[in-house]
């Protein structure tokens, strides 16, 4: 976009919430060549952002405030840039808005800079990360038939969208994961996707969210609140009970699985289909021909802890489910590995989300011939108030727990890692679990 700097040089802008994931670095280091006068809060301490303020030390524009927030870098600013996670109730934005300070997120930040992009926005308890890949991966293939460049963003590991504004002409497209915490600077915005996609609405981010189902829904309708006539809704049938259509201003498309069912996709497991579902539709309605559509899902590998096959060894089946974090992700994991023989060896376990077990455990035993379990509160929750009736234990860290898998495990059998739970506790985050568990099983001799 021409003129983008303009918009930030020599703005005061505080940013609130660094972290280590690699999107704070990345807007923070934008806002940065930009000329903006940053002031960088967040709570974890100095050493424990080391890597992340490696990332920045050549920046000189940049103060930095650790350890702690402090009401008066929210006073006298031209911006706030907050990150994913921040509390509802939280008293610094709350001072910010006091001050009639603009409240400001990454993707959002993107949509109303770059107002001639067209967004695609994906959102659901379950289904964002692969539904957005997909769409991308089709879009991306056919460049040439769109006459326009296609991006990614949104809440993929690793990225920031802000940064996409150095590289983007008017008319190009944005395909975005949106989380609820996102859909927040949407909704502040009064903003919504163009074409936007809403896959599942299930229970998580309960403590975030004090149980409240319904402030739950609320961030993540702001996909397609203030949507205009022209736009595109596009939902899974079971998404009918939380939107209605005359909810809807744009045109909204509920999707049918049984049109793909029959299409060579590589990825196991009824809920992908679903989610390839919603990007066939996506395509279609951008005009792509299904042959074309065809040509990229066939290809299609599928995403690194998204039930990602990851090793054949001494005829086990290992497979990664590691961004399964709730117990209705690890049930259509196990769904869809499950056979008659009961030859699941299930990984799961951490820190507990408030979440209700019942289905999970039915499931488990129902359906696996052990489980192994990663210590944390959730883990403790589920051995103190259910009952597992399957052969059951806690490991001491993940290294342990593969090895004790591994034990109960013979030719023929699986070993599911989906965790069904947050990772805090043992990990600072799912990423740094997800790559501990690859790391171990690649180790494997």
């Amino acid at each position: 976009m021409k003129n983008y700097k303009k918009q930030f040089k020599d703005k005061k802008i505080t940013v609130m919430g660094l972290g280590l994931l690699g999107r704070g670095i990345g807007y923070t280091k934008f806002l940065a060549e930009c000329g903006a006068d940053l002031i960088v809060t967040d709570l974890k301490t100095k050493e424990q952002l080391a890597p992340a303020l490696k990332a920045l030390n050549k920046f000189k524009n940049i103060k930095y405030i650790l350890g702690e927030h402090r009401l008066e870098d929210f006073k006298g600013r031209d911006m706030i840039m907050k990150a994913a996670g921040v509390p509802l109730d939280s008293i610094y934005i709350k001072e910010a808005k006091k001050n009639g300070i603009p409240v400001e997120m990454d993707v959002s930040l993107f949509a109303k800079t770059a107002s001639e992009v067209m967004v695609i926005g994906v959102t659901g308890t379950r289904g964002k990360s692969m539904t957005t890949t997909l769409i991308y991966e089709i879009l991306k293939a056919n460049e040439k038939l769109l006459k326009k460049s296609v991006y990614v963003g949104g809440n993929l590991r690793g990225m920031a969208t802000l940064p996409i504004l150095k590289k983007v002409k008017g008319g190009d497209i944005l395909v975005c994961e949106l989380d609820s915490w996102q859909l927040q600077g949407f909704g502040e915005a009064k903003i919504s996707p163009s074409i936007s996609v809403f896959t599942t609405f299930m229970p998580d981010h309960m403590n975030y969210y004090k149980d409240d189902m319904e402030k739950y829904f609320g961030d993540k309708a702001n996909i397609f609140k203030y949507q205009k006539k022209d736009d595109t809704l596009v939902i899974l049938p079971g998404m009918k009970e939380f939107i209605k259509k005359e909810d809807v201003k744009g045109k909204l498309v509920i999707t049918d699985r049984t049109e793909v069912d029959a299409w060579k996709f590589n990825v196991k497991g009824d809920h992908h289909r679903n989610n390839l579902a919603c990007a066939v539709k996506v395509a279609e309605v951008l005009g792509i021909p299904e042959a074309k559509i065809k040509k990229v899902i066939s290809k299609f590998k599928g995403l690194e802890g998204r039930l990602e096959f990851l090793k054949l060894y001494k005829g086990i089946k290992i497979y990664n489910d590691n961004n399964a974090t709730t117990p209705e992700a690890t049930i259509a994991g196990i769904e869809a590995l499950k056979s008659n023989k009961k030859n699941i060896v299930l990984i799961c376990g951490g820190a507990d989300k408030g979440l209700n077990l019942d289905n999970f455990v039915k499931t488990v035993n129902d359906n696996c011939k052990s489980v192994v379990m990663i210590p944390g509160t959730g883990t403790d929750r589920l051995i103190t108030n259910y009952q597992l009736l399957i052969t059951n234990e806690v490991g001491k860290d993940l290294k342990d727990i593969v090895k004790s898998a591994l034990s109960q495990s013979k030719k023929g059998d699986i070993i599911l890692f989906s965790p069904a739970f947050a990772s805090f506790g043992m990990f600072n985050n799912e990423y740094e679990r997800n790559d501990l568990f690859i790391k171990i099983i690649k180790g494997l001799k």
